[in-house]
């Protein structure tokens, strides 16, 4: 119980360590190369904070550990939206780019939809199972490459925004700062994911409750760090393109790689899991609600802005939310 308790202590150390790195190197690119901070942390952010779910879930997925990998995903997306955009949000008001309104949390919800459109195959079209095929797959990673191409024209488009003066490095330094963060973070995650799970095994927790709450939020904790550094700093674009960028990246790419490596079996009628399925769907459901509550709070109080009310509204949700998985598991 110590050493578990030590090691978690020093997975969140270098956690933080880590996010501190990764946001300063790429603000520094920002800088240099006059880009946005939005589209840094849509892009480098986003993809080096969402590594230990790709880690974790092409481990999953050839180990056959359907129900973990979609619960990591899911459960990972809706602790980036409602508890880490809340703690963020209380932290400093986050002002979201006009672009982030009507592109990429559209985007990010359109995600969702279409996630639950491909596995619900009995449903829908009838199938036998519910299954992400390697074509629903190829679908999903499409869609991946549709944001990046959006993302290579916002290039053209949006420079630097002020915050926080922001401490430029060189080139090679700001990368070296980008990459050890990462490396940082994907260490950091394990250590506390692990060492967590050990702790929840030791009071008898049962292996689908870790999954859902302590697995999912343990891969979204270099998204809490970054984020949470992000909004000390003021650079809330960071904040708020790395959320956003995550949710992205987590089901269009992550999902999309994982499934073309193996298809990915959804827990369906036939195999006696209808309960199963029906508990995914729902938790698809409430990530959706959350995602277009994040869209509405755009035109609501401050224009474009979350504030701290609203910010404390999405952190009572996702304690609202986890009470429920509690009680339903």
């Amino acid at each position: 119980m110590f050493l578990y308790a030590l090691l978690l202590v020093g997975g969140f150390v270098i956690l933080i360590k880590g996010a501190d790195f990764l946001v300063a190197g790429a603000s520094s690119l920002a800088k240099r190369f006059n880009v946005s901070t939005l589209i840094i942390g849509l892009t480098v952010v986003s993809f080096g904070t969402s590594a230990p779910e790709m880690t974790v879930n092409i481990i999953n997925s050839i180990a056959g550990r359907n129900e973990a990998i979609f619960g990591n995903i899911i459960g990972s997306n809706m602790f980036n939206l409602l508890f880490i955009l809340g703690i963020t949000g209380i932290i400093y008001p986050l002002v979201v780019q006009k672009s982030s309104v009507k592109y990429e949390v559209p985007f990010s919800l359109i995600g969702i939809v279409l996630l639950w459109v491909l596995v619900n195959d009995q449903l829908i079209k009838g199938s036998e199972t519910d299954m992400l095929s390697r074509t629903d797959a190829l679908i999903l990673f499409a869609g991946f490459l549709a944001f990046l191409l959006y993302i290579y024209r916002s290039l053209k488009t949006k420079t630097a925004e002020e915050g926080d003066p922001i401490r430029e490095y060189s080139i090679p330094v700001s990368v070296a700062m980008i990459v050890g963060g990462v490396g940082m973070l994907i260490g950091g995650g394990y250590l506390v994911t692990e060492n967590a799970v050990g702790i929840a095994k030791l009071f008898g927790l049962s292996e689908k409750l870790i999954g859902l709450t302590i697995l999912a939020v343990g891969t979204s904790l270099p998204e809490l760090a970054t984020t949470a550094v992000a909004a000390f700093k003021k650079q809330t674009d960071i904040a708020i393109g790395n959320i956003i960028g995550s949710n992205i990246f987590n089901i269009f790419l992550i999902l999309g790689v994982n499934g073309m490596i193996k298809p990915i079996e959804y827990p369906d009628h036939n195999h006696g899991t209808h309960v199963e399925q029906a508990v995914l769907n729902t938790d698809l459901y409430v990530l959706a609600i959350g995602t277009l509550a994040l869209l509405i709070s755009m035109f609501t109080l401050s224009r474009n802005k979350i504030d701290r009310w609203e910010a404390l509204g999405f952190l009572i949700l996702y304690l609202a939310y986890t009470y429920y998985l509690i009680d339903r598991n």
